[in-house]
Order: structure tokens, then sequence, then C-alpha cells
């Protein structure tokens, strides 16, 4: 006669206090247990004993577990935009994220962030195009509309599962952008007007002002190719005028960490600086209490303020003004122009401006090689001549000079 079937209630307490009781027992030559959770021991027996039956006569079945299926939520733009922020903010530097946040809120949400991923088809983002490029522009035309939506195709590249295909992907989606205007100073007298200018300025400039040293800085974006974050990052330990290299040891990409060779134009002005400073390893272009220069304020005190300067004396001279739109960074593509009129290896130029892509390099060797011989040497007149400041004033005013002499009748 086979054995009767037993079992036995467990009993396992939880971390709140609570009793858990457990029934095990064996049938079929297996011992299989049913977790009943918390009961009462009465109800507990009553279970067992109903088991037990079940067993005796054969038809108990273990539990089967039925999986109940989930349907997938998919998730509105702005929840979505708000996971994948979270998931990816450490990863970039201060700068992207506060330019991911204003496309984001400025652009994309208003737009998006009510729908979900699955309602957003490739005509919904050619009607976003479409709308933003018809708005009156704030900056170059095209440019906030294809940077937003580039980072709304790069957050909803991740998550393809949950809409099968991502619409901002694709050939045809990308905003034709009108290339920009890219300003520099094109010719000697021009450079020669701007410097004249901040020289000025600083002459008239209050004692309590006489620490912006204009000219200075204006040379060293032209005759350097400095960003301007590079400039007010420079330190006198970056430069070495005894050897004449200057060290860019802060810059936006691994290229830019170079060394640039100090040419006449601009050992004079460091020199003189250096001799205020000796001993000191502040920021070469310091404000009054030491700190790190403000770009805004070399934008609009020191270049803004020696082209109006500049373009007030040529208009007195009735001579055409320097370009419209000049930024620090004009005068680091005038470095470039600069470099290749005087002869130099592209190569060269290339390590010097910090650059990786040999097609920018080029574009503006076209640009240079356009230049006549007489406007060559006075260039080569106005960088490599200027040792001291009676050399400089000559070269400076013939610099303008010929800027006079070439102007249309």
């Amino acid at each position: 006669m086979p054995r009767p079937a037993t079992g036995q209630i467990l009993e396992r307490k939880s971390k709140d206090g609570r009793v858990l009781r457990t029934l095990r027992f064996r049938s079929g030559g297996r011992r299989h247990t049913v977790p009943l959770g918390v009961v009462s021991r009465a109800e507990a027996e009553c279970e067992l004993g109903f088991v037990m039956a079940d067993v005796a006569r054969g038809v108990w079945r273990p539990p089967q577990r039925v999986d109940v299926p989930v349907e997938a939520v998919v998730p509105t733009f702005h929840e979505f935009a708000e996971t994948w922020w979270t998931l990816h903010e450490r990863e970039w530097r201060p700068k992207t994220v506060a330019d991911y946040r204003w496309k984001l809120e400025c652009h994309l949400l208003p737009t998006f962030g009510h729908r979900r991923l699955d309602e957003l088809g490739v005509a919904d983002v050619e009607q976003y195009a479409a709308s933003k490029l018809a708005e009156p522009a704030r900056c170059r035309p095209g440019r906030s509309t294809r940077r937003s939506r580039s980072l709304h195709r790069s957050s909803k590249q991740q998550r393809t599962d949950l809409i099968g295909r991502n619409p901002a992907r694709g050939r045809g989606r990308k905003v034709r952008e009108r290339p920009p205007i890219r300003t520099y100073l094109e010719t000697a007298g021009q450079i020669a007007a701007l410097m004249n200018a901040a020289h000025e300025l600083d002459e008239e400039a209050r004692e309590d002002r006489k620490h912006v040293q204009r000219r200075a800085i204006l040379a060293t974006l032209t005759f350097a190719g400095l960003r301007i974050g590079e400039l007010c990052s420079l330190r006198w330990s970056d430069v070495d005028l005894s050897t004449g290299w200057l060290t860019v040891g802060e810059a936006k990409t691994p290229a830019g960490l170079r060394r640039v060779k100090i040419r006449g134009a601009l050992r004079p002005l460091l020199s003189a600086m250096r001799a205020d400073h000796q001993g000191s390893d502040g920021f070469v272009f310091a404000t009054r209490t030491g700190r790190r220069p403000s770009r805004e304020n070399i934008r609009s005190r020191v270049l803004l303020a020696s082209v109006e300067r500049a373009n007030g004396n040529l208009a007195k001279d009735r001579l055409p003004p320097l370009p419209q739109k000049l930024t620090p960074h004009s005068l680091r593509r005038t470095f470039a122009s600069i470099l290749y009129a005087l002869g130099e290896d592209p190569g060269v130029v290339m390590d010097e401006m910090g650059h990786t892509d040999p097609a920018l390099s080029l574009r503006v060797y076209r640009q240079s090689m356009r230049r006549g011989d007489d406007e060559k040497q006075a260039l080569l007149t106005l960088v490599e001549r200027t040792e001291n400041r009676q050399e400089s004033r000559v070269a400076v005013s013939g610099a303008v000079s010929r800027f006079r002499e070439s102007r249309p009748r």
C-alpha cells in the first residue's frame, strides 16, 4: 500500500513583523512548496487539508504561472526628453548642457512636447522646419532650425524600438542653410587702421582703465590667431619671450593645444606688458583685480570700440570703413590669411591655428593668394618689421598710405 501523502506548514517572519506561511509536501515523488502569504494558522491548515486531499486522489497539479501581457506605453516627447536628459547630462560639457537646454526649451518642447513618439512622422518634422524658417531670424537663417532638428534626430535615434523609425533621420531632412559671410581684415591698411584706433583709445583711457591694453589684445588676436576663450585664459607662464613662442594650454578641442610663434608685431607689445608684471603668473590681460577677463567686455569695450574709432578715422580721410560685423574670430581668420600671404607652409598654418581639417585651411589659402605682391609686402612690413615703437609707427603709417592710395576714385 502506498504511503499516505503528508505535508507541513512553514512559517517565516518578514522585516515588518508579519508571519508568512508556506505549504510544503511531496507529490509524485517530488517535493513542492506553495506560498500562502500572510494568512492565519487556521487558514493555512485548512488549505493544507484541501491540497493533501487532491494529492491523495491524484488530481493535484502545481499552480501554473500566467503571464499577463503588458502593453508597452509609448511616452510623449517631453517624457522621453526628460529621461534622455537624465541619462546623458553628466556626459556633456557645461556649454553643451546650456546649448541643448536652449534647443529643447525654446524649439522642440513647445512643438513636440505633448505628442507621443509614435505619433510623430516625417510630415511633422518637415512642417516644423518650414515654420521655423518662416519666423523672423534672430540668428543666421536656418541655423537654429538645423541645430534643433539635429538634436531631435540624435536624441530619438536611441529609442527607435518605441517608434520603429526615426522621422528626423534620412535623406532630404536636412535644413538647407545659406553659408554665412565670414569677415576678416583683407589688407595691411585695414589692420593698421584698427591698431591705430586701439592705440588712440589706450592713450585716452582714464587711469582706472589703463590696465585694458586694447592694442595688445587686438594684436594677439590678429598676429597669434587665438580664439577669444584662449585669449582670456592666457597666462604669463604661457608666454616665452626669450624663445619667441606662445603656448595655448586651454582650448575647446585637443588640436587647439598648440604653440604659436610670437611674431615681430606682437613681441614689443607683450615685452612692454611683461616688464610691468615681472614674476607674475596671472592672466596676461587680467582685469584690474587680477581676474580672468570677460569675453563680452573684450568684444564690446575693446574690439567694437576700436572698430568704431577706426571707421571714424577712415571717414575723415574719405576711406572705406572696415568690414561690417567684425568679431574676435574675424581677427583669427585674419591671422590665417596673413600667414599664407607671408608664404608659410599650409602645415605650419594648420598647426598654429589648431586646425584638423585641411579643407578649412585651403579655403583661407585661396582667399589669401589673391593678394598682389605689393599687398603681401605691406603685410610683411607690418607683421615682421615692427621690433620697436618707432618702426611700428613707420610701418603702420606706410600701410595706411597704401590703403589710401588704393581706394576707389
